[in-house]
Formats: C-alpha cells, structure tokens, sequence
C-alpha cells in the first residue's frame, strides 16, 4: 500500500516540475549613451505579396519641394534717378573748422565739415563781408589726380571771382579728395548724394548764426566743370528749387557715352558692369524734361578730354525740350581754360548768375 501511494506521489512531483515555464531571456545593459527600447517580441507572420503603388496623388507621400532660384539683386537699385528723387536728403550742421587763406579784403575764407551717408565730408566757403542776405552758388570741381589734388585748387579762382561779385560759395572737396574720405561712388551717385545732403543742409540753416548767417536759401545756383559737371546735372533732375546752374566742359548727360568715351568711368573709378537698362536709369540724359533751372554752358573748341560736340549736343536737346539755356565755345581753349579765354568765361560766368540769381 504504502508503495503504491509513494509510486503515485512521485509521478505527480515529475509532472508538475515539467509543465513549469523558463525563466524569461535577461537583455544586456545598453551601452552608454544609447537608447535601448522595451523588448516586445514581435508574432511571426505569413509573408505577403506587397502591392504595386499607381503613379496617383499620395497624400502619405513626401515630395521634395520643387526650389524656386532668388532674383539677381539689382546692384544699382538705390542708385537710380528716381530713387534718389524719392529721398530726404539734408540734418546735421555745416562746422566750421577755422579760417583759410584768401587775399582778398571782400571776403572770408573758412574751412567746413558736414555729413554725408555716414562720412565726414570737407570743403570751403567763401563769404562776402557786409549784411547779405546773399545768393550762395555750389562749386563741384572736376578730376584732379587724388594724390595731387589740394582744398584750395584750380578751381579756387572761380570760386573767389563770385565771391567778388557777392556770391557764398560753397566747394566741397569730392569723395576721395583729402580731406574728404573715399567711399563708393561709382558714377558720381555718391558725389551727387553728398551734393543733395549739403544743398539741403543750406537750405535748412540759412540765416541761422554761423557760416551761413548771410545765406539766401532762395537763391541757389550750382557750377561744376567736367565731371562736376554730370553732379550738376544729376542735381537739376531731382531738384526743381534750383535758380541757375552751369556747365563747364561737362561730362556727357548719357553714362554710356561716359563709359565709351573714358578709359574708365569718367571720374577716376573703375568702369562698372552694367546693362544698357540700368545706364538708362543712371543719366540725366533720360530725364532732362524735369529741369526747372536756367543753364549756361561752356565749353573750349579745342579740348581734348571732353569732346566739345557733348556741350553741342546737350545744348541743342534742352533748346529742342524748351528749356531756357545759352551755350558758348571758346576758341583756342582746353579743357581747362587760361589766359583771355578764361577771363571771358568768369565774366561770362558773373553774368549770368546776376541775372538769374539777383533780379
């Protein structure tokens, strides 16, 4: 009996021990670093065939965006006529920084510093003694080699000769004629800019203590020779409160013919690459109908920077768009006058300032 009961019991202890399950697998720590997701065994499936995608809208798809190319910025976009008649130009205060050298008893000489796009930019003032008010006329000098070029240069005659005759003068030293700073100015746009900015800054301070204290901010006039001359021009398109301005041996009025004509841009500066639509956009040439102002031009016959045909040319077009305008050649003369011929155009000169600036 008591083998049978144990023959039994020991079959049960060997069934039970049989149906107990293994121990569950242990995974090895991840390393350092990584991350190591909860183990979920994954139930075995039938394989099937994957089906064949038709060539349809997919919304559950990602298609690369299809790249749009940016348009070429445009290099000469801020340098545009009618943009920069779109500006406000003029703040600051005209400083003056001492007395120059003159040797007339008519009139005082003084060095002044303005402001400009950000640079400190210099020049001279003559001003006539006595009560004023007084016409003030803006000298823009032309190419003079940058190393060789001084505050009081060739052009110091013409400016002391409307002294004389009662004129303030204004003659800023161009970027890059020391003391005035180098600055992009391809063209003369920066020139222009500067010119603007002080022709403003006149307006806005004249007869206020200083240097301009005598000034008429209702009698302005510009002179500029050679490319000076094409500042001048640039000037007359965008301001219409111009009373008189002159051209002596000027550069063309077209920026092409600039380009064409000079080994680089007219001015000293490497020629830029620009298209024929941007020159068109850059020249006084295409916008001549907006000047407002009388216009005297010089220009000597025998010149051989300039031709003398640019003053004939620009001559005839404005007679042809009705503006008031007188051109005289000098015979014999260069591109920068001597002797007789120059004395004739400073009377010339004095002339027709006196009847556009003082009646």
């Amino acid at each position: 009996m008591r083998k049978v009961f144990f023959t039994i019991f020991t079959a049960m202890i060997l069934y039970l021990t049989g149906c107990t399950r293994p121990a569950e697998e242990i995974l090895p720590l991840p390393e350092p670093g990584l991350t190591v997701s909860k183990y979920t065994p994954t139930p075995s499936q039938t394989p099937t065939t994957a089906p064949t995608l038709a060539a349809t809208n997919n919304p559950l798809m990602t298609l690369s965006p299809t790249l749009t190319p940016s348009p070429t910025p445009d290099l000469f976009g801020e340098m545009y006529i009618d943009v920069l008649a779109e500006r406000t130009y003029g703040g600051g205060v005209l400083e003056d920084l001492g007395v120059l050298p003159t040797f007339s008893s008519s009139f005082d000489r003084r060095l002044f510093r303005f402001r400009s796009e950000g640079l400190n930019m210099f020049g001279f003032i003559n001003i006539p003694k006595g009560e004023g008010p007084f016409p003030v006329i803006f000298m823009f000098h032309g190419y003079v080699d940058p190393k060789e070029y001084a505050t009081l240069d060739y052009s110091v005659r013409y400016a002391d000769a409307l002294a004389e005759a009662g004129y303030i003068v204004l003659h800023p030293n161009l970027r890059g004629y020391a003391p005035s700073p180098s600055a992009n100015n391809s063209l003369g746009i920066g020139d222009t800019i500067d010119a603007l900015n002080l022709i403003a800054l006149v307006r806005q301070q004249a007869g206020s203590d200083g240097l301009l204290k005598g000034a008429d901010k209702e009698r302005i006039g510009l002179w500029g020779h050679s490319m000076g001359g094409g500042i001048v021009m640039r000037v007359l398109v965008i301001d219409e409160e111009i009373g008189a301005a002159l051209l002596y041996a000027s550069i063309h009025a077209d920026e092409a013919e600039n380009l064409a004509h000079f080994d680089e841009d007219g001015r000293g500066y490497k020629k830029p690459n620009a298209s024929a639509e941007a020159l068109a956009k850059l020249s006084p040439l295409n916008y001549l109908d907006r000047i407002t102002a009388p216009i005297s031009i010089h220009h000597g016959e025998k010149d051989s920077v300039v031709p003398a045909e640019w003053s004939d040319f620009i001559c005839e077009l404005l007679k042809e768009l009705k503006k008031e305008v007188e051109c005289t050649e000098y015979p014999d003369q260069q591109h920068t006058f001597q002797n007789s011929g120059d004395t004739q155009f400073i009377a010339n000169s004095t002339s027709f300032y006196n009847e556009y600036l003082r009646n």
